[in-house]
């Protein structure tokens, strides 16, 4: 049980990298940082696979062994601690690109990624990509998100005022991050939501986003009315000072806006949009955080923190789907991005919760044109609203839509979404499915090397390398228990079939034993029937058998004319099996 001192929280061993990765280890590429020679240890998880050859995979588990009461290493402290001696009075990722600058976090995120690193600073300095960066979160292993770089995903956690603990809430951010995710906010809304920001803000090796109006509203017990500029310009320092590495801000929801959702659904489904519309109807004024942009961006240019310009009148349902309302917002977060760069702040752009499938192109061209070309974050989209418990699945099917469609960072939903708290299985539940949503985005954006994990679990599919297409998936240990629950023992982790086809009606095996027969036929000088002869078109050589297609091509036509000799026989006396399907007798 938690214990009730949050200064002193009781927690659980941290889920081992070992255990969730077998066959794995944990690697780090070292490169050099020339202007300050500083040497960058970047991380990456190595597969290792039974034929004896290995599979490199981007790894965000973090540094291991660590007491959560310690923290994790701090790797950035020196780099930033240069830049402090040198008086640098904006340490923006932004700046150092626009000056021309390779920094340390730059270099990294660009090894992480296999590209490049001017492709990195050039992205920042045209606003295009981000790497959230607070100086004061020196644990952080720095990440580059961006429409022309790997798809990213974010996990939320946090407590509210039902449930959760400090124990609780790192151990989601240790989860989370050991299944794949880049970034993580913390949407605390319950007790204690510094001290949980600060034991999962020291342990976290990948960014941390907040929604600081959340905290604020806190302060003042809930009551909207008694929010104010002052109490939310505290929290932001509050928060910045901790590390908090991006800010989600509703600046974009005006108060002429707040009719526009008078015929909706749904209304205002945002929990940060709906505190900030009450309060401007509250006053009948207009929102702070727009009225006090520019001194919001004088905090974050201060710290290098991230804007998430937060889309507070996003749609809860179908219905309410590329509305006025949505898109009204939209074309002030491009004032509002705008106005960020000038003073060299990184932006990202939130985006729609729920919107039909067909209509996800829309949003993303209207985000492009007029947010130009700000990293586009969407929750989702969810496509559909009739699935409450499977919403990681409805909302992981427009995130692959919008995803290939160039959205640089994901939020993830879990299966408690519309329902209640996730808990850490819910969480990693969240996380697996979209990293197979950010993983089918990037093949389909063409990003290098990204159809190499395929390949290489295709062919360790076909080879019937069992413990290789465990080893290769992204829960490995989820993927053995399938298996293990038909074909449980040993000698079955080498046999070629699974339980679904069994040994006679493997396409696979038959496939190799095709292969194999055209092979041993040929090698014994058997002759055999041209392609041409069968019917079949080749490319051209008209030898049948001379090059690997049309070996393949005489295998399949020998096949078939073996095929078609024993279905002129009665199955009962053949010893192949004429037929698929043959009697049985009851």
């Amino acid at each position: 049980m938690p214990k009730v001192d949050p200064s002193n929280p009781d927690f659980r061993r941290a889920p081992l990298f070992q255990e969730c990765f077998p066959s794995s280890t944990k690697e780090y590429k070292e490169v050099v940082h020339q202007p300050t020679g500083s040497v960058l240890r970047v991380p990456f998880r190595r597969i290792h696979l039974t034929d004896g050859t290995f599979y490199d995979a981007y790894d965000t588990s973090g540094p291991q062994g660590h007491p959560p009461k310690e923290g994790i290493p701090k790797i950035r402290a020196d780099w930033v601690a240069r830049r402090e001696a040198r008086g640098d009075t904006n340490q923006t990722q932004m700046t150092y690109a626009r000056q021309g600058i390779i920094t340390e976090e730059m270099l990294f995120a660009a090894t992480r990624e296999g590209v490049d690193p001017e492709l990195v600073r050039s992205e920042l300095a045209r606003g295009r990509a981000i790497v959230p960066a607070n100086k004061r979160h020196i644990e952080m292993e720095p990440v580059v998100v961006g429409r022309l770089f790997r798809t990213k995903l974010n996990a939320n956690t946090g407590n509210s005022a039902l449930g959760s603990s400090i124990e609780e809430e790192v151990e989601k951010m240790q989860w989370a991050v050991m299944w794949g995710s880049d970034t993580l906010m913390d949407l605390s809304t319950g007790k204690n939501i510094h001290e949980t920001r600060e034991f999962v803000i020291r342990n976290s090796p990948v960014p941390i986003g907040t929604v600081p109006i959340y905290q604020a509203l806190e302060k003042v017990y809930g009551k909207v009315e008694d929010l104010s500029w002052d109490l939310f310009k505290e929290t932001l320092v509050e928060q910045a000072e901790q590390g908090v590495d991006y800010f989600t801000i509703h600046a974009g929801l005006l108060l002429h806006m707040v009719p526009y959702t008078i015929n909706r659904l749904t209304g205002i489904v945002s929990r940060g949009g709906s505190i900030h519309a009450k309060w401007c109807l509250s006053h009948h004024q207009e929102n702070f955080a727009y009225t006090h942009w520019e001194e919001i961006l004088d905090i974050c240019a201060k710290y290098d923190v991230g804007l998430s310009i937060g889309d507070g009148l996003r749609p809860g349902s179908q219905h309410d789907a590329c509305d006025k309302a949505q898109f009204a917002e939209l074309k002030v977060q491009g004032d509002l991005t705008r106005r960020a760069w000038a003073k060299g702040v990184q932006v990202m752009n939130e985006g729609p919760g729920h919107v039909p499938i067909h209509r996800i192109p829309e949003n993303v061209t209207k985000q492009l044109e007029w947010c130009d070309e700000a990293p586009f974050y969407t929750l989702g989209p969810v496509v559909t609203d009739i699935a409450p418990g499977y919403d990681h699945i409805t909302s992981a099917i427009g995130a692959t839509t919008i995803g290939a469609l160039g959205t640089a960072l994901l939020c993830y939903v879990t299966p408690k979404e519309h329902l209640g708290l996730p808990n850490r299985d819910d969480v990693k539940a969240g996380v697996i499915v979209y990293k197979i949503a950010c993983h089918a985005a990037d093949l389909a954006k063409g990003i290098a090397g990204a159809m190499d994990w395929d390949d290489a679990m295709s062919k360790a599919r076909f080879e019937f390398r069992w413990e290789d297409q465990f080893n290769l998936s992204l829960d490995p240990v989820t993927a053995r228990s399938m298996h293990d629950e038909t074909l449980p023992g040993p000698s079955l982790k080498v046999a070629h079939f699974c339980s679904m086809c069994g040994p006679k009606f493997c396409a696979m095996k038959v496939t190799q034993e095709l292969r194999e027969l055209a092979k041993q036929q040929l090698e014994a000088g058997i002759p055999l029937p041209t392609p041409e002869e069968n019917g079949v078109k080749t490319n051209g050589n008209g030898q049948g058998g001379k090059d690997v297609e049309d070996l393949i091509h005489t295998g399949m036509a020998a096949k078939s004319a073996q095929f078609k000799a024993v279905m002129n026989i009665a199955p009962a006396e053949s010893e192949v099996g004429g037929g698929v399907y043959v009697n049985v007798q009851h």
